[in-house]
């Protein structure tokens, strides 16, 4: 079965959940509505003949000032089985900005929701133990959203600890001299 032939069965068995296909240089990318992403994820990894059973990485996409919906949340699939690739999207509006978790699916989805939900503020509904993995616990705000402040002043949105830091340097410099 080729990478047609998996599209087409998809929108078969989901058509009114397709919101677009694109095939980028033999790559597909299946963007589908955020309801039925688990549906369509548990579709995709259990079905015999597809069995997408590796899954590659979670992300997000931020495409604030674009479109609405602001998110697109990212599932790359592959099947070790048949060898196919596969990119799933799925619409996530700023409001209400979440979408169900797949742990129960695939193990290492825990990590790589955790780091959507740290980079993005993106919400995974059930996941097991939904916190920041890679900023620090008391962290403002969420660096990878557009919205997020580039420059280094970041006034009422600096980390607390890294201010404290900052003083700290500052007195030790002054006592050098």
């Amino acid at each position: 079965m080729n990478l047609t032939d998996i599209v087409k069965k998809i929108k078969d068995k989901f058509p009114q959940e397709i919101l677009w296909l694109t095939c980028f240089r033999e790559e597909y990318s299946i963007t589908v509505k955020k309801e039925k992403i688990k549906e369509i994820l548990v579709y995709l990894k259990k079905t015999p003949s597809l069995e997408f059973d590796y899954l590659v990485d979670v992300t997000a996409t931020d495409y604030l000032g674009f479109r609405e919906p602001r998110f697109d949340v990212v599932y790359h699939l592959m099947s070790i089985k048949y060898r196919h690739k596969i990119r799933v999207k799925a619409q996530v509006p700023e409001e209400g900005c979440c979408i169900d978790s797949i742990t129960d699916l695939w193990a290492a989805a825990n990590w790589f929701e955790r780091e959507c939900f740290d980079m993005f503020g993106i919400m995974f509904t059930g996941h097991p133990d939904l916190r920041r993995i890679l900023m620090p616990e008391d962290w403002n705000g969420f660096p990878l959203r557009k919205d997020y402040p580039v420059k280094s002043a970041l006034g009422d949105k600096e980390w607390e600890t890294y201010r404290e830091l900052k003083e700290t340097s500052r007195g030790w410099k002054e006592n050098e001299k």
